[in-house]
């Protein structure tokens, strides 16, 4: 049985998923600087800690988050400094060379580490899954079968369009090569005002 208006959950997720967000950003610049294979790694580190808000909104803590604004608080703020962390990282690396792969410092662990932060501090998540996700849920049916159905296809869909981000961004490394701290500059201008947009607009 599929889960409630399925085909509309969808149409949100891939919405979600199209729209240029933090991990969007974070992948683009990382797909320039290191290449699309490791950006598999923070594309992994995404799925991974929504796959565990989703189950902990689910089956642990319910309507906890609803409740308790001071949680929802606590990782804005510690995602609003992940992400300068992030955007002075970003600014402070270089474009890897093309004609030469030469060394990468950041090590696997690092790139699904930073994947897992992005994703698990952000509010637009800790919103989507306590307020969004249970309402495609029938709480009086098979609960685990339509859980499975519904993450399955958000994981695959959101691991599907991040690398696909990857991807395109590889389709500008000639012009990047040319520019080597242009995208860097604007990645990390764009978190700086991700994370400023979040300071004003999420309040809880």
């Amino acid at each position: 049985m599929l889960p409630l208006d399925f085909i509309l959950y969808l149409q949100i997720i891939i919405f979600l998923f199209i729209t240029p967000g933090t991990p969007r950003v974070v992948i683009i610049s990382y797909s320039m600087n290191y290449g699309v294979g490791k950006c598999v790694w923070s594309a992994l580190g995404d799925v991974t800690a929504n796959l565990i808000q989703a189950t902990l909104v689910i089956f642990v803590i319910g309507s906890f988050f609803s409740e308790n604004s001071m949680i929802l608080n606590t990782f804005k703020w510690i995602g609003i400094v992940y992400l300068l962390y992030l955007a002075y990282d970003i600014y402070k690396s270089r474009p890897k060379n093309i004609s030469n792969e030469g060394e990468i410092k950041k090590s696997n662990l690092s790139f699904f580490r930073d994947g897992f932060l992005v994703a698990g501090t952000s509010p637009k998540a800790w919103m989507f899954f306590p307020f969004i996700f249970p309402q495609f849920i029938d709480f009086n049916s098979n609960l685990l079968v339509q859980f499975v159905i519904l993450i399955t296809t958000y994981i695959f869909l959101d691991f599907l369009s991040l690398i696909g981000y990857a991807m395109l961004a590889q389709k500008l490394i000639t012009w990047i090569t040319a520019n080597p701290k242009t995208i860097n500059t604007i990645s990390a201008s764009v978190l700086v005002i991700i994370a400023c947009i979040i300071v004003v607009m999420q309040q809880y």
